[in-house]
């Protein structure tokens, strides 16, 4: 026992530096070094009409003619210094790429507002960006592509395709299904993973059918608000991505709403002529994969420039799957990041391919 006592107070001693310093050195000191890094940063600012959009590029540190990717957003994740990003800016300068990722319009310091903005919209600040890179005298202009992931992956797509000199586009675990198919499939999952029952699920299918169907002219108004308002009573109304009776438009034909859950992924492969990357997870509750990779085999059947894969034990974000509860809050979503070993390597060796030349 008396060993035991010394030996513990040479210890505190060794990382303490004696009983009077006020903190303990951590045990890791002993044999950290500061890592290299392969990059540097400059900020950035641009606009696309009324929205003032701010972000930072990081470079790799030698180089010119420097290839360069855009990053669009993950609907949850709007700001730059998400974790989501960060395999991004330190893995692709590391690899002689330059990064761009910026504050989404209405996020951090970027100005803008969101809730009125469409699709289109936000592709377009991804252009808008793309052009602005392509003024670093570092940068080549010919060689800049878009990449993202959820709502972010489609949009890249969509940016890829609208913009006039896009070299590629990377999707990561967007749905090739509307978004109203795609919510559907959530929500489904959503309930089920909560406990809710079989019954439970089908009263939320059908109340999200009486308010698109209002959006739709199917049926009336007063009908969406007598589902809307039975459903708030009911325990699962707060995670089933519905609006409250007190939201619903008057306006169904100019709802944003509308529109964003029509517009087609499927439309916006076929306007897009640059190489297209799309990946999937095997265990993703939030997208219906399965319907994505049967319509990418038939789109890459006559689209030569479609490459797709499923990742081997990875979520909807890339990580390990674990126990899925489909949490959402603000603080779990900001944690994520990419885990996967397949999707780095699949990520890096395409991209290395496409600006090889």
């Amino acid at each position: 026992m008396r060993f035991r006592k010394d030996l513990a107070a040479v210890l505190l001693a060794l990382f303490c530096g004696g009983a009077g310093q006020a903190r303990c050195q951590r045990t890791s000191d002993l044999w950290h070094v500061t890592a290299t890094s392969p990059s540097l940063s400059e900020e950035i600012q641009f606009t696309n009409g009324d929205a003032h959009l701010r972000g930072t590029v990081y470079l790799p540190k030698t180089g010119n003619r420097l290839p360069a990717v855009v990053v669009l957003h993950h609907a949850g994740l709007p700001t730059r210094d998400a974790n989501l990003y960060r395999h991004l800016c330190e893995g692709l300068p590391a690899m002689g790429i330059a990064v761009l990722v910026y504050d989404r319009r209405g996020s951090g310091q970027s100005s803008g507002g969101l809730d009125s903005a469409d699709y289109e919209s936000l592709a377009d600040d991804a252009v808008a960006g793309q052009h602005a890179l392509a003024r670093f005298s570092r940068i080549d202009p010919n060689k800049i592509g878009f990449w993202g992931l959820s709502q972010g992956g489609w949009l890249a797509v969509l940016a890829a395709g609208r913009s006039k000199d896009a070299a590629f586009a990377i999707s990561v675990s967007a749905p090739l299904v509307t978004a109203d198919a795609q919510m559907q499939f959530a929500t489904r999952n959503l309930l089920t993973i909560r406990g809710y029952s079989q019954s439970d699920v089908q009263d939320m299918l059908a109340t999200r059918k009486e308010w698109t169907g209002y959006l739709h002219g199917k049926n009336s108004r007063d009908e969406a608000l007598d589902a809307l308002r039975k459903a708030e009573a009911r325990p699962w109304f707060e995670i089933a991505y519905l609006p409250k009776a007190s939201q619903l438009t008057n306006d169904p034909e100019h709802d944003p709403s509308r529109k964003r859950l029509d517009d087609d992924p499927i439309a916006a492969i076929h306007q897009t002529k640059v190489p297209l990357l799309f990946l999937y997870a095997d265990s993703d509750p939030w997208v219906p994969v399965r319907e994505s990779v049967n319509r990418l085999q038939s789109l890459a059947a006559e689209l030569p420039n479609i490459q797709y894969a499923v990742v081997d034990n990875a979520n909807h974000e890339m990580m390990f799957p674990g126990n899925e509860t489909m949490q959402v809050d603000q603080e779990a979503t900001r944690r994520e990041a990419p885990q996967a070993p397949a999707y780095f390597m699949l990520l890096a060796s395409w991209i290395a391919r496409q600006v090889a030349n």
